[in-house]
């Protein structure tokens, strides 16, 4: 319960689904679909096919983000050129300001990726 009064509020509703219902087609664009959204904590479930991010992109959110790799294959890359390859079940942490892209997602199946965005 400490991790659900860190991160909710008292005042959310009750959500129950499965994390693989109705994937959207992601052939053309990268889909980001928000679970929760609170102002401590936003949870998104981002389904892939094959997307990456433009090679002058880089992500650099004010938030740290966890993200575990549910389905597919990926590439997460680090301004240092450090690139982290994941497979089904892997996570990463990646705090706040630090500037990554997606270098590479399966192009044979959906990547589905589960996302908890937090600040300090």
């Amino acid at each position: 319960m400490l991790f659900a009064s860190l991160f909710f509020s008292s005042q959310m509703n009750f959500v129950h689904d499965n994390i693989f219902t109705n994937l959207p087609d992601a052939s053309h664009d990268e889909i980001i679909e928000k679970i929760i959204d609170s102002p401590k904590c936003r949870i998104e479930r981002i389904v892939s096919e094959g997307q990456n991010s433009p090679e002058d992109f880089w992500y650099e959110q004010d938030e740290n983000e966890f993200v575990i790799l549910l389905k597919g294959e990926a590439e997460i890359e680090f301004v240092d050129s450090k690139i982290t390859s994941m497979k089904e079940g892997d996570y990463i942490f990646i705090p706040r300001l630090m500037k990554h892209r997606v270098r590479k997602t399966s192009e044979k199946t959906k990547t589905v990726w589960l996302a908890l965005f937090f600040k300090d």
